[in-house]
C-alpha cells in the first residue's frame, strides 16, 4: 500500500512552513500543548483545535476538529481490513496532505515516535496496515500535518492566534468533533480572561 514512509515524515518535518513572526510571549512550548485557534483567527486555521508537539527547536501537530468524511475503506478499497475502522480520516494539515499518519493509544513498535503519555505516532507504511489489521479502531488516523519553523509558534501565539492548553489524550478520540473548538474556546477563554484580570475560574 502507498502510504507516507517514515522517511519521507523526517524529510517533511525538516522542511516545515507556516506563517507565523513575532516576539514570544511567555509559555512553556517544550512540551506538548493544546492550541485553540481564537475567534479573530481567519483563514485556513480558523476554528481549529490541534495537538501540537516540539520536535527540537521546531513543532508538528494534528487538527483534531478537521473530519474529512473520507474512510480509509475509500481510500484504499483493495486493503479489506481497512473496512473495520469507523471513524473517517482527519485532515490533520497541509504539510503532505497525501500522507497518512496514525496516532494510537499504545506504542504500536518502530519506527515511530512518542508523542506524550500513552500516545505515539507512526507514518511507516508496515506499522500503519498493522494498526489497522489488529487494533483498527484504537488509532486516530490523519492526512497531512501542521508544522512550524523554529521561533513561529511563539510569534504566533504572542499575536494571538492561539489559546494554549494542557494536551489531552483524551480529545484526540473524541467521536465527535463538530463543536470541539466551541467548548474549548470558552473553557480556555475563560481561563485566559482569569489569569489577566486576577479572577478564579475552574483550571482546564
Amino acid at each position: 500500500m502507498n502510504r507516507a514512509i517514515s522517511a519521507a515524515f523526517s524529510a517533511a518535518l525538516a522542511c516545515m512552513l507556516l506563517l507565523g513572526a513575532g516576539v514570544a510571549r511567555a509559555q512553556d512550548l517544550g512540551k506538548p500543548l493544546l492550541l485553540v485557534a481564537t475567534p479573530d483567527l481567519q483563514g485556513p486555521y480558523a476554528h481549529t483545535a490541534m495537538l501540537v508537539v516540539p520536535l527540537g527547536d521546531k513543532h508538528f501537530g494534528f487538527i483534531l476538529n478537521r473530519a474529512t468524511g473520507v474512510t480509509l475503506a475509500r481510500l484504499f478499497p483493495e486493503h479489506a481490513p481497512s473496512a473495520k475502522v469507523v471513524d473517517p480520516v482527519y485532515l490533520g494539515g497541509p504539510e503532505v496532505p497525501n500522507a497518512l499518519f496514525a496516532v494510537t493509544k499504545r506504542d504500536p513498535g518502530q519506527p515511530s515516535m512518542h508523542l506524550f503519555g500513552s500516545l505515539y505516532m507512526t507514518s511507516h507504511a508496515g506499522i500503519i496496515d498493522s494498526i489497522i489489521e489488529q487494533t483498527p479502531n484504537d488509532a486516530r488516523y490523519f492526512a497531512g500535518f501542521v508544522g512550524w519553523m523554529p521561533e513561529e509558534l511563539a510569534g504566533e501565539i504572542e499575536q494571538g492566534y492561539w489559546y494554549v492548553g494542557k494536551a489531552d489524550e483524551s480529545l484526540v478520540f473524541r467521536s465527535d468533533t463538530s463543536s470541539l473548538w466551541e467548548e474549548l474556546v470558552k473553557q480556555l477563554g475563560e481561563a485566559e480572561h482569569a489569569a489577566v484580570t486576577g479572577a478564579s475560574v475552574r483550571s482546564f
